[in-house]
């Protein structure tokens, strides 16, 4: 019991999902059509791009990364910068989840070779701004994050006609982010000596494994924008990662791969019960935008792309409803939490700050993106 308890506290969603597959299953029995609810492109690609992510990262890639553009800072507005700017862009292609991972993380570190006012002044608020770059980053392509996945296999869109869709948010949220460095380095602002940043002691990756995941990277990429089968990506990285770093199969999120099959049996259920399907449809027609925001606030927005897209041809809505909802609450992206957990953990007695600045800025964001997409429509 003691068990199950910890797996629902820490697998929640996934909790969530296979309850609602289950439950569904009663209304909707077991048949041949459940084999059609699995969208097993998106499952492959997904799978394939978690693993060439989790080995890099496993390799330092990341990190090493990090650690070159921090060799060119002297000030705590380039600090800020780089440090931000490193989930900003970096979740645009490994995803915002992977981008929180290594980059929050990597923060604490160079923050902790800073003296103790500056270290004190700016940890909160750089950490909280990471965590929503990531999430308004990862935002402009398919890759960001697994609903964008899903959603742009979904729509038939090609990759120049999502980026376009998305690009007026991005901009908008990088001048944003680029106004909040400005205003917090404005308390804090110091010269920096690069090596107090820098530490000779980073250890080094395997440059053969690194070089063997960059190139699945690209491979990856072809399957994405449908240039090779996904079969064949999906190949590539297992047999690859199998052979040359197996260890990195034993860290990769399976949960996630789980959650999205539970609500995909979930999805396909409700959509053959003529009353829900029906009302939600209706329900649905016109307020995409805004009801897929305001659903991401109670189950975060991957949950909400999966049941929404169900009931709705307005996919491009849905896209920009998700991504514009993992802004607001600390659930709305689950990627949030990876950064919550973080100062909860090194820094406990700053977590109500974190949390206080943290919804209080991802609405005054959403507020602001809600009013861009208010004007584009």
């Amino acid at each position: 019991m003691k068990l199950l308890k910890q797996f629902i506290q820490q697998e929640t969603v996934l909790t969530a999902a296979a309850v609602l597959a289950v439950v569904s299953a009663f209304f909707v029995l077991p048949d041949a059509q459940y084999l059609g609810y699995i969208d097993l492109r998106t499952l492959a690609i997904l799978f394939s791009l978690m693993t060439v992510m989790a080995g890099l990262r496993r390799q330092g890639f990341f990190d090493g990364l990090g650690r070159a553009l921090l060799s060119r800072t002297h000030s705590t507005f380039q600090l800020t910068l780089v440090l931000v700017g490193l989930c900003f862009f970096g979740s645009m292609f490994i995803t915002n989840d992977v981008s929180l991972l290594t980059f929050v993380p990597f923060t604490f570190v160079v923050l902790s070779r800073l003296g103790a006012d500056v270290r004190r002044s700016l940890l909160v608020p750089v950490v909280c701004m990471q965590t929503i770059a990531a999430n308004l980053g990862s935002m402009l392509t398919p890759i960001g994050n697994p609903q964008n996945l899903y959603l742009y296999g979904k729509s038939g869109m090609s990759i120049g006609g999502f980026v376009l869709l998305m690009l007026p948010y991005t901009l908008v949220s990088l001048l944003l982010l680029l106004a909040w460095a400005a205003l917090v380095c404005r308390k804090a602002s110091a010269a920096l000596s690069v090596d107090e940043l820098v530490s000779s002691s980073a250890s080094q990756g395997d440059q053969k494994i690194i070089l063997l995941y960059l190139v699945l990277f690209a491979v990856c990429l072809l399957s994405v924008i449908r240039v090779l089968p996904y079969g064949i990506a999906f190949a590539a990285v297992l047999v690859c990662a199998l052979f040359a770093d197996p260890h990195t199969l034993r860290v990769v999120d399976y949960s996630l791969l789980l959650t999205f099959v539970a609500f995909f049996i979930f999805i396909g259920n409700l959509g053959r019960i003529p009353a829900f399907s029906g009302w939600l449809q209706e329900f649905l027609t016109g307020r995409e935008v805004l009801v897929a925001v305001l659903a991401s606030q109670v189950t975060s927005n991957v949950p909400a792309a999966l049941l929404l897209s169900g009931f709705t041809a307005e996919t491009q809505a849905l896209i920009i409803g998700t991504n514009l909802g993992g802004l607001g609450t600390l659930i709305a992206s689950m990627a949030s939490l990876i950064s919550y957990r973080q100062i909860t953990r090194e820094l406990p007695q700053g977590k109500k700050q974190y949390f206080g600045l943290f919804t209080l800025s991802n609405l005054i964001f959403l507020a602001l993106l809600l009013g861009v997409w208010f004007l584009l429509r």
